[in-house]
């Protein structure tokens, strides 16, 4: 795990450059201060969850299609968002139509397009992931991949996360150093000290190790071929039949 930190560790990093003596379990110091650096790292974690798409927090999730399906299914707990481009129609090898605009859905309603608009689309509405056409054909086997709102790791516990830290051997699944500096650029806001400098050097952090988490594809100017022009009203012709 040397990639990542506890916050143990974290906390009393940042707590021995504002001035803190260093302790040995955060979590029962007796000086409210470290209470308030936990709650400060809480509220940081959640917040670089937004501030770009982590591979460390992407997960995987599938539905597949039963009979009697209205076509509404709810997104996994952990849902913080899904990433772009990754929904797939496993069953006819294409990708999932969407996120669809409220103008979209309702077109799709309006024109009963399911006889020729063959293959599935999608937009999330009231926490749920809505397929259409509803309700959907049985067997289809739909998948996405989205980021977690789970970004602690249970220590010595594989695959037990959670998105609060609770103990301190908690594992913070973010670039320690990047994290250290917002925790540091929070604390200093909430004492309401200078945090021009701190400001400067998380700013920089992030551009930095949002660029560098995962390796970067080979930039293809040429156009992909790929797109879903299912609405598109100049090109939205049944399969077969054309003109009956």
């Amino acid at each position: 795990m040397a990639r990542f930190k506890s916050v143990n560790d974290i906390v009393n990093q940042v707590a021995v450059e504002v001035g803190l003596q260093k302790q040995t379990d955060v979590f029962s110091a007796a000086d409210a201060t470290f209470a308030q650096l936990i709650s400060l790292a809480n509220a940081a974690g959640n917040e670089i969850i937004q501030d770009g798409t982590w591979q460390v927090l992407t997960r995987a999730h599938s539905i597949t299609t039963q009979a009697a399906d209205s076509g509404k299914y709810p997104l996994p707990a952990d849902f913080s968002y899904m990433i772009d481009q990754t929904g797939w129609d496993n069953t006819n090898n294409v990708p999932v139509g969407g996120s669809l605009s409220p103008q979209d859905w309702t077109y799709l309603e309006g024109r009963d397009l399911v006889s020729h608009t063959i293959y599935a689309s999608f937009r999330q509405v009231e926490n749920e992931f809505w397929l259409y056409p509803q309700p959907p054909p049985e067997g289809l086997h739909i998948s996405f991949e989205y980021v977690s709102t789970n970004w602690v790791l249970d220590e010595g516990m594989a695959d037990q996360f959670s998105d609060t830290l609770n103990k301190p051997s908690d594992i913070v699944l973010f670039q320690p150093y990047m994290f250290e500096r917002l925790l540091k650029l929070r604390y200093l806001e909430a004492k309401g000290l200078d945090t021009t400098a701190a400001s400067t050097v998380y700013t920089r952090s992030l551009d930095a190790w949002d660029g560098k988490e995962t390796s970067a594809p080979i930039l293809n100017a040429a156009n992909s071929g790929r797109g879903l022009p299912y609405l598109d009203i100049y090109r939205n012709t049944p399969d077969t039949n054309f003109g009956r």
